[in-house]
């Protein structure tokens, strides 16, 4: 065994990847959950059959509550967040302070480890949010460009500001630590609130020459396959020269626009499909394009799914999973 790792938020899609991932590494993993958006579906529970992956039903919100968990984590990875557009504009104060809670509360526990080597911090591509609506944002948009916030009333904000207080937290508070922003990781088990999954099911339940609508068809990103995601995670924890990096967690070589996305799905579907454009979701970014120079230096690695691939794997998951089975992947 190589270690032992704490990861919260391990019951969703990318905790229980990142946790599949690392047991298959011959590390010892133990998921943490309170399942306000994760779920106890076929996929965890085929997981948790490795004697080397455990789960813990625990709120971390709870008063003493990490107090159940042990001291001898080589790793910890702090996933667990509220997130999602729906959840950002309907609870932006509790997306606000419970976030933060929740990682003040990690932090804690994590100054009383025993062994602690490093703690990683998800934060978010939507850190540059504010400087994009401010200034001019450079594209691809490198770790070190200077943050700026968008207008504190707007509910949006929330999440963006949680994440970068998080960011200073885990900075200032003297533990050995890796931050990383997400942008765009896709895969199977991801719910259906992101574009690859809905319109997959679009494709699937639409009869061929049906219209389908796609918001922001102009907007332009760059998907990251959730297989490629938790390798590079691996390998950032696994080097000591992460530690002290913020790093964007990406790729910047196959920028598309959302419709052909939209596009890429029908076909793998086998759907010959119109498009009707509706407007640009609010607040979404024209272009979203990180810059993965630090993430290759670190790692040396490069993606080995191109989207065309990642797209017919995350389809072929929801196929049996979802579409044909009424399986949940996310609450």
């Amino acid at each position: 065994m190589k270690g032992r790792v704490l990861i919260t938020g391990g019951a969703g899609f990318l905790g229980l990847a990142l946790g599949k991932h690392l047991d298959a590494h011959d590390y010892e993993v133990e998921l943490v959950d309170n399942f306000s958006r994760g779920v106890n579906d076929r996929e965890l529970i085929s997981a948790l059959e490795s004697p080397r992956l455990t789960l813990t039903d625990l709120d971390l919100l709870t008063e003493d509550s990490p107090e159940k968990l042990g001291r001898d984590y080589d790793y910890v990875f702090h996933l667990a967040a509220i997130i999602g557009v729906v959840h950002v504009l309907k609870r932006p104060y509790e997306v606000l302070t419970q976030n933060v809670a929740l990682l003040s509360r990690v932090l804690t526990h994590c100054m009383k480890q025993n062994r602690l080597k490093r703690l990683l911090f998800a934060s978010t591509s939507e850190v540059y949010a504010g400087t994009l609506q401010h200034f001019e944002l450079p594209i691809p948009t490198p770790e070190d460009v200077a943050l700026a916030v968008s207008p504190l009333r707007d509910a949006r904000t929330s999440y963006m500001l949680s994440k970068i207080y998080g960011e200073a937290m885990c900075l200032q508070s003297g533990l050995p630590v890796t931050i990383f922003r997400p942008h765009n990781i896709y895969g199977p088990r991801m719910g259906m609130a992101h574009i690859i999954p809905e319109q997959l099911k679009k494709a699937s339940v639409a009869p061929d020459g049906a219209v389908v609508p796609v918001p922001s068809a102009e907007h332009r990103r760059c998907f990251l396959y959730v297989d490629d995601a938790v390798e590079y995670l691996r390998k950032l924890m696994e080097n000591s020269n992460a530690e002290g990096s913020t790093v964007n967690l990406g790729q910047d070589g196959e920028e598309v626009t959302v419709e052909q996305v939209a596009r890429i799905c029908w076909s793998t579907v086998g759907k010959d499909l119109s498009m009707v454009r509706e407007d640009a979701t609010p607040g979404s970014p024209i272009r979203r394009v990180p810059d993965t120079r630090t993430l290759l230096s670190l790692t040396d690695y490069c993606p080995r799914i191109q989207l065309r691939d990642g797209v017919e794997r995350t389809h072929d998951w929801y196929h049996d999973h979802i579409f044909s089975d009424r399986d949940v992947s996310a609450r």
